[in-house]
């Protein structure tokens, strides 16, 4: 497959259906991928349920909360959903759903004072600052809200950003959060730890694609060979640092259903081929 330039990113019909037929499965971010205002849209949901009907994993990876995560696990048929930016994961286990964290106890614990500090700081010294309102769920990091329910121009979200840094955070930007937290772990890192822990498998970024919509997704777009941007990542496009490969016709939803579709229709390409062949003999 042909890269894009630094002006190009390509449809997705340039995905040869070979390529397709290679995945494990499909890696997706949720706010403004799978959701709009917050709710998973009817063409996702759709799609997520094709997909599941089908044996394909999907793996969720967010930045939003353990609480906020946990409904959505429990409702959609995801492998695992990867909350807090990789600091925690829902998955179940024997049927049941399992919270997990990627720190133990002890570390967690240890971080809370700093994170409080931290966010008391950004409250302090950026005016119009408020933290997201799914803060109380959050067990492993801070939320600030810039385009969910509050707003916040492009410098007041690079000096949000600089707080955290200078307390010791690493620090992304969804489509709606400032999110920064304390420790190595990354949307890549649980993905990993979702593939191995949920599905007991290697992880190997070449034979999953990963569908994204914002500039927190660029660690995703670098590592996963097939990455794809639904249509809504375009107003970020000035911002990103790496690009996606692809990009679909379709915002939010819709664009993860067009990924999805693709890989299905590869699949099912190889199936009726098997069954010609098997007729002919």
């Amino acid at each position: 497959m042909p890269l894009p330039t630094d002006d190009t990113l390509l449809p997705l019909a340039t995905v040869p259906a070979a390529q397709w037929r290679t995945l494990d499965g499909v890696l997706t971010d949720v706010d403004d991928t799978l959701t709009a205002d917050g709710a998973v849209e009817p063409a996702a949901r759709q799609a997520l349920r094709a997909l599941a009907d089908a044996g394909v994993p999907v793996i969720a990876v967010t930045g939003r909360p353990v609480g906020w995560s946990e409904p959505l696990a429990r409702a959609e048929p995801l492998a695992a959903v990867v909350a807090e930016n990789g600091g925690a994961m829902w998955r179940r286990v024997g049927g049941a759903l399992r919270l997990e964290f990627a720190q133990d106890d002890a570390t967690r614990d240890a971080n809370v004072k700093r994170l409080r500090a931290c966010a008391e700081a950004v409250l302090r010294e950026v005016p119009g600052s408020v933290l997201a309102r799914d803060s109380a769920g959050r067990r492993t990091d801070i939320a600030v809200d810039h385009g969910e329910f509050a707003h916040l121009d492009a410098a007041q979200v690079d000096a949000v950003v600089a707080v955290m840094r200078r307390h010791g955070l690493h620090a992304t930007v969804s489509s709606i959060h400032v999110n920064g937290w304390i420790g190595e772990h990354t949307k890549l890192s649980g993905a990993r730890w979702a593939v191995e822990a949920a599905l007991g498998r290697p992880f190997d970024a070449a034979r999953w694609v990963y569908v994204g919509d914002s500039t927190n997704d660029q660690l995703m777009f670098e590592h996963v060979p097939l990455s794809v941007g639904v249509a809504n990542l375009a107003r970020f496009l000035p911002q990103l640092r790496v690009r996606p490969r692809c990009l679909a016709r379709g915002e939010r939803g819709q664009g993860f259903a067009e990924v999805a579709m693709a890989l299905l229709a590869a699949r099912a390409g190889v199936q009726r081929d098997s069954s010609s062949r098997s007729g002919a003999t």
